[in-house]
């Protein structure tokens, strides 16, 4: 059982800030990448951050320069900074990890959501 929990959620002005964090718990051995998931209503869901085990980084265009994604391996978290937020980026925003369970086994994980609200 691995079991993945958004923090940081809320509601901010344009133009804030928040920060968000996902925990990694449960049975695993390591995590692979990790990443930022969003979906708006009545909009697809979209890749927002990407970040692999050895920290290289992706982003949508959307919000690069805006938003930043890292992770604390001895803690198995992944943050998502999002600075100079704009109503369009109000979602609910996922965060994923690629897990390894065993040698060359690995299960992609999702979390249940946390709603991040943009608005004056």
């Amino acid at each position: 059982q691995v079991e993945l929990v958004e923090s940081g959620g809320g509601l901010v002005q344009p133009g804030g800030s928040l920060r968000l964090s996902c925990a990694a718990s449960g049975s695993f051995l390591s995590i692979n990448t990790m990443g930022w998931y969003r979906q708006a209503p009545g909009k697809e869901r979209e890749l927002v951050a990407v970040i692999t085990s050895g920290d290289r980084t992706e982003y949508v265009d959307s919000v690069k320069g805006r938003f930043t994604i890292s992770r604390d391996n001895a803690k198995n978290t992944v943050y998502l900074q999002m600075n100079s937020l704009k109503p369009e980026d109000t979602a609910v925003y996922y965060c994923d990890a690629e897990v390894k369970r065993a040698a060359m086994k690995y299960l992609k994980v999702w979390g249940q959501g946390t709603l991040v609200t943009v608005s004056s």
